[in-house]
């Protein structure tokens, strides 16, 4: 069995900003569902899950493309906004680090209006090096996860009144190469309830992220802790690299075969932004409903998989077969 990669080699951020991450329940099925022998629901955790999604994008640099809680795991693509992070004042990251965790007592004395006068000059030092570490963090993967998970076990494991792993001990990460890339890994990850059979459409998809967009849809507003779509935004914002409406009905064609087992083309409708991706009908069908089977580590393109192999100092070039066939 192959050691999982060091998280600074699944992680390049001079190659992509995009990642799915995926975190697994260690005891499985009804850590967040149904406890089959006793009948007893969880599904209230999922909410803890996607409530804590929420506050977390709002105070780090790290948007939220898509996500899926399911019963005893997560999927979660996200936009690493590293340039924001950086445009922050020293006051403003401290404060955003201070939501999560109690800062030291310099921190606290500097952001106090009263007290920041009396800092020596050493003491002002510490805290604009600390404000440097929690800037870094703040656009951090690992940190970010971090964060879900571990709030998440320790609330789990109180209500149980037990101890011990909530989660596997390390997330799953997949970088994001290219545009193709990112409508498969977010068409695959807004399908999982639909795959798992717990869901017949995407707006009776609980606890996702197409769900929220649809709602949003339905009042005309743009979901406030998700990465809107670039006909949502002004052209000079950040914003996903397809049109709403398209990926919309994508994702609905798409479930629509997976639901009645059929093989073959996308419907006529949907092959203006398949052709703009240039990915096949059979092949996109493939990759929205295999994609982490076709894909164990980074995915894109064959010269993407390459160019990110050698910046994140692999040893091999991870996939590229699955890349010629699927994503060329």
């Amino acid at each position: 069995m192959e050691m999982p990669l060091p998280r600074y080699k699944q992680v390049n951020l001079d190659v992509t900003p995009y990642y799915h991450c995926t975190s697994r329940c260690v005891r499985q099925s009804f850590l967040c569902g149904v406890d089959a022998s006793t009948g007893k629901n969880y599904n209230h955790r999922r909410q803890w899950i996607v409530d804590r999604l929420h506050k977390l994008t709002k105070t780090f640099a790290i948007d939220l493309c898509a996500y899926a809680v399911m019963h005893n795991h997560t999927h979660i693509v996200v936009h690493i906004a590293k340039a924001r992070a950086e445009h922050w004042s020293m006051d403003e990251v401290l404060l955003r680090w201070k939501n999560f965790y109690r800062c030291p007592s310099v921190v606290q004395r500097y952001l106090d209006e009263e007290t920041r006068s009396s800092l020596s000059e050493v003491e002002l030092q510490k805290a604009e090096e600390l404000s440097e570490i929690y800037r870094h963090r703040l656009y951090s993967v690992s940190w970010f996860m971090r964060l879900l998970n571990e709030f998440i076990a320790r609330k789990a494991n109180k209500e149980d009144e037990c101890s011990g792993y909530f989660w596997e001990r390390r997330f799953k990460s997949q970088a994001i190469l290219s545009e193709n890339a990112l409508a498969a890994t977010m068409a695959y990850t807004d399908l999982n309830p639909i795959r798992a059979d717990i869901a017949k459409t995407p707006e009776q998809s609980h606890f996702t992220s197409i769900q929220y967009r649809i709602n949003a849809l339905k009042v005309n507003k743009v979901p406030a802790r998700l990465m809107p779509f670039n006909d949502q935004v002004p052209v000079n914002e950040s914003s996903l690299p397809f049109n709403l409406t398209d990926y919309l009905v994508l994702v609905d064609e798409t479930g629509r075969v997976m639901r009645s087992d059929k093989k073959g083309a996308i419907p006529k409708k949907i092959k203006p932004i398949l052709d703009r991706l240039k990915v096949s009908g059979k092949s996109w069908i493939t990759l929205s409903t295999k994609l982490e089977r076709k894909f164990a580590g980074p995915i894109g393109s064959a010269e993407r998989i390459c160019v990110y192999a050698s910046a994140c100092e692999y040893g091999r070039k991870p996939n590229i077969a699955n890349a010629r066939r699927y994503l060329q």
